[in-house]
């Protein structure tokens, strides 16, 4: 006799980029061990290809890992991993005030949101008739972090998210553009250029929670901002 299948329960969340609904369930445990041994292996590729798969199983295959941002990616396992293990999570914060006491916050992952401000945008005026339109970083991007604090990978990064170039009526798309000639053009930019196009990556949504922590030893309150899906997660 065959034995009885267990039912899991499902949730629901709001995808930050496009706002629809998305039904998931928490993960089970071979998934949870492909996890730990993409961990294990210390690769970004592998650990990018277990997340991806992850969110795949636990969205019943309505998040494609391949097209999903970065940031639902994250939102959504960490959404996911709140069901799996538990809501509560215990992180070490260094104080503000003195920069090396370091105190233990217990938060609930059920309340950190994707952060989206209100002036963001993908569209970079570069000049008054150049413009770049940019994709967000997608989950696949990871396996190539190893390297983003490199000028090289800095490059790299922002060519891979190039969706189309306007140079007044007329539109370049990514598809149409040479890897060699997309990377003479980024590196063609000033310093003020290559700056506007920088802070598309440092404000586009993410992970983020603010909250107050007090110093045992000073006594001081203090006001401690974390982002990113690690940040949560150590």
């Amino acid at each position: 006799m065959a034995l009885p299948k267990l039912e899991t329960k499902t949730y629901t969340l709001t995808l930050p980029s496009t706002g629809e609904d998305i039904k998931y369930r928490p993960f089970l445990v071979k998934e949870q061990k492909t996890m730990l041994m993409a961990q294990e292996a210390e690769g970004t590729s592998e650990l990018s290809d277990a997340m991806g798969q992850l969110i795949n199983d636990c969205t019943f295959g309505k998040v494609d890992p391949k097209t999903c941002p970065m940031f639902d990616a994250e939102y959504l396992f960490l959404k996911i991993r709140a069901k799996s293990v538990g809501e509560k999570t215990d992180i070490q914060v260094t104080c503000p005030d003195d920069k090396e006491t370091k105190v233990s916050i217990s938060l609930n992952l059920d309340e950190i949101e994707c952060n989206i401000t209100d002036d963001h945008t993908n569209i970079i005026e570069i000049t008054d008739t150049v413009k770049i339109v940019f994709n967000y970083p997608l989950l696949n991007s990871f396996k190539s972090m190893d390297n983003s604090n490199s000028a090289e990978g800095v490059i790299n990064l922002i060519s891979k998210c190039v969706h189309e170039i306007h140079y007044g009526e007329t539109i370049y798309n990514k598809v149409d553009i040479s890897e060699k000639e997309l990377t003479e053009f980024i590196e063609s930019l000033s310093t003020q250029q290559f700056e506007k196009v920088t802070n598309f990556f440092q404000t586009m949504p993410r992970l983020r929670h603010v909250f107050e922590v007090t110093n045992p030893k000073t006594k001081v309150k203090s006001e401690v901002v974390i982002e990113g899906l690690q940040s949560f997660l150590v």
